[in-house]
């Protein structure tokens, strides 16, 4: 399906604010000159100016041009989504916000996902008999798993929040997973977290839960430092 005019011109303006060609605070050019810059029409510069505000990145002034924001601290969830889009590689500081966003919400959503469907749950690691022992392979299983686990709490924020980073995930999983020893770590993780399930522990899913996401960020520091 064709991209629309206003969508494509959405991406670069997000683009070039990313590379400071419009810079926080600072007011964009006028709609008139934009379309002249685009070689558009003003009504699909419009459209794409209402785009980009929605994902945090400007703010639209009645009879003023738009201004820049501070995107991070005036952006959403879509605003990050953007920002990955623009990254063949996925930059180092993403992974560890997001591996501390884990910690502070994993551990909740999946103790409401056993303490609602313990069965479910349980099914869920069927998979994990022909794990393949590789990035691509445990980037599928975990983000299979956390989806599903967020499916299954009663609050559908947690899964609204997941399918966010749904499109860009999987870079993120690959490259924590490219090494071995995070392989392993997630592999006792699952098999000692299925066991608590198994009893019907939810307190100890809870916990097994918190703290193999705080060891993930760990990991992946350690990593970042040079480490193994």
């Amino acid at each position: 399906m064709k991209e629309r005019s206003s969508d494509t011109i959405g991406k670069k303006i997000i683009h070039s604010i990313l590379e400071g060609e419009f810079r926080m605070h600072e007011p964009l050019q006028s709609e008139r000159e934009l379309a002249a810059h685009f070689s558009v029409g003003r009504p699909t510069i419009r459209e794409a100016l209402q785009r980009i505000e929605r994902d945090g990145w400007i703010t639209i002034r009645k009879g003023m041009p738009a201004i820049v924001n501070d995107y991070w601290k005036q952006g959403n969830l879509m605003t990050i989504v953007n920002i990955l889009q623009f990254h063949d590689e996925v930059p180092d500081e993403f992974i560890n916000h997001m591996l501390e966003l884990r910690i502070s919400i994993t551990p909740t959503y999946v103790k409401e996902a056993v303490l609602h469907h313990r069965l479910k749950v349980i099914s869920l690691f069927v998979p994990l008999d022909d794990l393949n022992d590789d990035a691509k392979s445990y980037a599928e299983f975990d983000w299979n798993l956390q989806q599903s686990l967020a499916k299954l709490s009663p609050n559908p924020i947690y899964l609204l929040i997941l399918n966010s980073f749904n499109e860009i995930y999987s870079k993120l999983a690959e490259k924590y997973f490219l090494e071995s020893s995070h392989r392993l770590a997630s592999r006792l993780y699952y098999d000692e977290l299925l066991n608590s399930v198994l009893h019907g522990d939810v307190h100890a899913t809870e916990d097994i839960t918190k703290m193999m996401m705080k060891k993930s960020l760990n990991l992946w520091n350690e990593k970042r430092n040079g480490g193994n």
